[in-house]
């Protein structure tokens, strides 16, 4: 069953083509896709966006942003935090904005099988994924970002760090595929899953209000099976509004699409397939009059906000249908498969 066979075999389960399609019109002429038209852009939502137009089997535009991320990337192997059309307007440089294009460009050779486009990529995946773990600490906490001025943040975020391990797995990947092994790549991430789930100390605390901090351990593979129920079930109820979705932050009234769909995709990849789609089907339909999604909606009085529709916002929930509908050869790329590189035992 080629791709597009497959993909249109679930039309009855998603409807994809919609949200892929309001991502696409905001993708500029050069590749690049700020979260909304008129709006920044940043590195890690730019990989997301396209990793979202590629489910929908729109490569070469995933390839246009890729390509953009290319020709932008600084010497060091990061990128500054934000742009706008093209012009950097907040120059932080973020370790995990850098690790990020690598899960980018595995989605891509899943979907593919194009070894000459992950060869192109290689050099920019490798000197981010370098970017980023120089900002390693002793602990194995990944430090968040370099400031303007060029001085290295010591504060790590845990949804960071779990962001920068799943890129770190994905590029051990990329680089076995090409017959580059990088050893010190495999220690750095071991050491950086231990720091995640032995050593919540190391990580801002404060951050812990945030749904991203609940569930990215276990999108990302570091915390699997019982470890991952125990997690899970743990911020249920903190985070979880039955019937609605999932807040941004615990203690606010804001179910946000992206947050929701993200929490469908780590259940899926732990194997938990009903409640996946249970968790999905709250927001499957919250979208606006074109089919793109709303960012969010406050509730009980349920106001969409913000009132743009986001790239990020669209290719998360394209990301989640995948994982849960099989719509292409890329479905189980979050999965906690065995054998996959860095899951812990």
């Amino acid at each position: 069953m080629d791709f597009r066979t497959r993909r249109a075999s679930r039309e009855a389960e998603f409807e994809i083509e919609r949200p892929a399609a309001a991502i696409a019109a905001m993708q500029r002429p050069d590749g690049d896709i700020p979260w909304s038209p008129g709006m920044k852009t940043d590195p890690w939502d730019l990989v997301e966006a396209a990793m979202g137009l590629a489910v929908a089997g729109r490569i070469d535009l995933a390839r246009r942003a890729y390509r953009w991320l290319a020709e932008r990337q600084l010497a060091d192997g990061s990128w500054y935090s934000a742009y706008r059309q093209g012009v950097p307007i907040d120059r932080t440089r973020e370790a995990h904005f850098a690790a990020y294009p690598a899960v980018g460009i595995y989605q891509d050779f899943l979907l593919t099988s194009d070894r000459g486009f992950l060869a192109e990529m290689w050099p920019t995946v490798a000197s981010g994924i370098e970017f980023a773990l120089r900002l390693q600490a002793a602990g194995g906490e990944i430090r968040w970002a370099i400031s303007p001025e060029g001085a290295v943040d010591p504060m790590a975020l845990l949804t960071a760090s779990s962001s920068v391990f799943f890129s770190l797995r994905c590029a051990l990947a990329v680089g076995e595929l090409l017959g580059k092994r990088r050893p010190l790549w495999t220690e750095a991430l071991r050491r950086l899953g231990e720091a995640i789930r032995f050593r919540p100390r190391l990580f801002n605390v404060a951050k812990a209000r945030y749904s991203m901090d609940w569930f990215y351990p276990v999108l990302a593979g570091v915390r699997t099976g019982a470890d991952a129920e125990r997690r899970i079930a743990r911020g249920w109820r903190k985070f979880v509004v039955e019937g609605l979705g999932v807040r941004c932050v615990a203690d606010r009234p804001w179910i946000t699409i992206a947050e929701t769909s993200e929490l469908a995709l780590a259940l899926a990849a732990m194997g938990r397939l009903d409640r996946a789609r249970l968790v999905f089907q709250w927001i499957a339909e919250r979208r606006f009059a074109d089919g793109s999604y709303i960012a969010g909606f406050t509730f009980p009085d349920m106001t969409v906000w913000p009132t743009e529709s986001f790239s990020w916002t669209n290719a998360g929930v394209l990301l989640a249908a995948d994982a849960l509908f099989g719509i292409t050869s890329a479905s189980g790329l979050f999965h906690h498969r065995p054998g996959a590189p860095g899951l812990s035992r």
